[in-house]
């Protein structure tokens, strides 16, 4: 039995009870930290680091390149859209960063591609440009994959003003004739004069009838827009 300390005391058992207390404290502190470990432990095969920033993990090299390249402008046709001046292109090439990239076609219509140099892409279709890069690749690279997409058209843009819901600057994405044109304008206001309609092309001036081309009449005065094109509606 614990010493005893004065009458009547029992400072031995006193003692005894806060080392118990204690005791299961520092039990109850240990099975809580056990389950925070359990809960924030990091996975057994984490992703590779980014080396230049080691705290945000990367993807595979598979899902980088498939998330990697953003989107192409709606309705470029790669077989048949012409890249001009201007124009933004996302050069891809599989499993190459190095060669990945976004580019802007200079004045000259040429971009530049690292260790390549100067490609011509003005007056080719983006499928067209991509063989010119691959075919600059195959130097450095075995079977090198490159697909050229136009994230933005500036190269072609047309006009329209007057009298209809949402003149401005459209851009020559993908064929548009006069008719189509309007038809994204929104449509006449009140006291449009459909019937004396002008596209301005360069020195030309081309006369436009709404009435008849929307009943079938006239149909050679629905031409196809050309880069400037300019459409007046009184």
């Amino acid at each position: 039995m614990a010493k005893s300390y004065g009458s009547g005391s029992r400072p031995g058992y006193r003692i005894g009870g806060a080392w118990l207390r204690l005791l299961l404290l520092s039990l109850v502190v240990l099975t809580a930290f056990g389950q925070t470990q359990s809960v924030t432990a990091p996975p057994s095969n984490p992703k590779p680091a980014d080396p230049n920033n080691p705290s945000v993990a990367l993807p595979s090299a598979d899902k980088r390149d498939a998330v990697s390249a953003p989107a192409s402008e709606a309705g470029v046709d790669i077989h048949k859209y012409i890249i001009g001046a201007q124009d933004v292109l996302y050069v891809q090439v599989w499993r190459e960063p190095d060669f990945t990239r976004q580019v802007v076609v200079r004045p000259d219509g040429k971009i530049s591609i690292p260790l390549i140099g100067e490609v011509e892409a003005a007056g080719l279709t983006p499928e067209q440009c991509a063989d010119k890069v691959r075919q600059g690749l195959t130097k450095l690279i075995n079977n090198p994959d490159v697909s050229v997409s136009v994230l933005s058209v500036n190269s072609k843009r047309y006009y329209i003003d007057g009298e209809v819901y949402r003149p401005g600057l459209y851009r020559l994405v993908t064929p548009t004739t006069v008719l189509e044109a309007l038809s994204e304008a929104g449509g006449f206001r009140d006291f449009a004069n459909t019937k004396k309609i002008r596209v301005l092309r360069g020195d030309q001036t081309l006369k436009f009838n709404y009435k008849d081309v929307s009943h079938g009449k006239n149909m050679s005065q629905n031409v196809y827009l050309q880069n400037g094109d300019h459409i007046i509606v009184p």
